[in-house]
């Protein structure tokens, strides 16, 4: 979000008439802010939130851009029709120019931090110094939510103004680092099929309405990290624990995040463009391989003028978690593709790779290759661009949708007589 416009905006005049919950962190954030407006929704109050895909009050879709112009836009519109909260996806670029200065959050929300962004922050310390910048301006009355699986929690914990209420959530064990923090939700026993996400929620601390059996429509165990960040969030603000659960159990999830567009086979358009999350996402998508016999392919490549130094590590992830890899273009902007491609290669030797792989460069051509090849029981995750609409080339930007091209080489494969592997 470019900042450079808030100085000459009222956005200070602005702020009393809504509670925002903000959201940060490197993978999540959208979904997590998605499913505070879809509580909200679920309150039977008009919802708005503005994440890095757009700006919406309600199901109208206000913009695509996320500049101010388009922040201080939907403010007016949420205001005009009576949103009492707002939710608001914070990314570490907008917070390093002073987003949250000029729009604090009430609600503050952590998802995680892993390798991201490097290239515009300099170093993992700089990339939480921004992310930083979201908590340190949570007004005494507000609140913020900690992943505690997490050690970076405990850093955050540090710069969080006192009187601010902390709240903790959990999927699996607490990190050591937070084992201090105060913990109100913790998830366990959780299944994850083709149809959605159930698990069961220990809650305490004033939190235990919040506790019990929770369904989402969203695919993928990653959600339920999601889900608790948003109901604790949401329960802060007063929401009622059965909005909360109607709301996520409505929630439908993100375009192009573990976006399932086939079954047989298994057929994932994920957004997951760093180490950490293309592991997450491809552990996720072995867990839902139904037979033994079943294969995880992963078609993905890295983007142009991005950090390089995850681009070795990509390819050392793939390798480890998947069974064919099929290395292909992403966003390569102004570099020389096949030097990107090389330079994933260089993170697995040849002589030490443990999946099969294949190189080609063109992205249409790659995915059709794995969906053709792939039997029914298998599943091919297509990597790194989500809901992306246009491939950026040294050429100029094209239309490009991986959610599309999935299913057309989907229906391309049902034609022929069998798998090509």
């Amino acid at each position: 979000m470019d900042t450079s416009l808030a100085s000459t905006s009222p956005l200070g005049l602005l702020r009393p008439q809504l509670r925002s919950v903000g959201v940060t962190g490197t993978n999540g954030k959208t979904t997590t802010t998605s499913m505070v407006a879809a509580i909200v929704a679920a309150a039977d109050e008009t919802s708005a939130r503005a994440t890095t895909l757009g700006t919406w009050v309600g199901e109208q879709q206000l913009s695509a851009d996320v500049s101010m112009v388009a922040f201080r836009e939907l403010l007016l519109s949420a205001i005009g029709r009576g949103v009492r909260t707002l939710a608001v996806e914070t990314t570490s670029k907008a917070l390093a120019a002073g987003f949250a200065q000029h729009w604090p959050a009430d609600v503050g929300v952590f998802t995680n931090l892993t390798h991201d962004h490097l290239d515009v922050h300099g170093s993992p310390e700089a990339y939480l110094a921004a992310k930083a910048q979201l908590f340190m301006t949570i007004p005494a009355s507000g609140a913020v939510v900690l992943n505690l699986a997490d050690p970076c929690s405990a850093l955050l914990d540090e710069v969080v103004p006192a009187g601010v209420r902390r709240l903790g959530y959990v999927v699996g064990g607490v990190h050591a680092d937070c084992a201090s923090l105060p913990l109100q939700l913790r998830a366990h026993r959780v299944q994850a099929s083709v149809s959605g996400t159930r698990f069961e929620v220990s809650g305490g601390h004033g939190f235990e309405a919040l506790a019990g059996r929770y369904e989402l429509r969203a695919v993928g165990a990653v959600h339920v990290q999601n889900a608790l960040g948003a109901a604790l969030a949401t329960a802060f603000l007063g929401y009622h624990p059965d909005a909360i659960r109607q709301g996520l159990r409505s929630f439908a999830g993100v375009p192009g995040r573990f976006d399932v567009v086939s079954e047989q086979p298994l057929v994932v358009v994920d957004y997951a463009h760093t180490p950490d999350a293309l592991a997450r996402t491809l552990v996720e998508a072995r867990g839902l391989l139904t037979s033994p016999r079943g294969q995880l392919w992963c078609v993905f490549g890295c983007g142009g003028d991005k950090d390089p130094s995850k681009r070795p590590e990509m390819g050392r992830v793939a390798d480890q978690h998947a069974d064919v890899v099929v290395l292909t273009n992403d966003n390569p902007r102004s570099e020389d593709p096949e030097r990107i491609l090389d330079a994933i290669e260089s993170g697995c030797a040849a002589s030490e790779r443990r999946a099969v792989w294949h190189r080609e460069a063109d992205r249409r051509a790659a995915i059709h290759h794995a969906v053709a090849r792939a039997a029914a029981t298998d599943c091919v995750v297509v990597a790194g661009r989500g809901h992306e609409a246009q491939q950026l080339l040294a050429t100029g930007p094209v239309a490009f949708s991986d959610r599309e091209v999935a299913r057309e080489a989907v229906r391309a494969a049902r034609m022929l007589p069998c798998p090509l592997r």
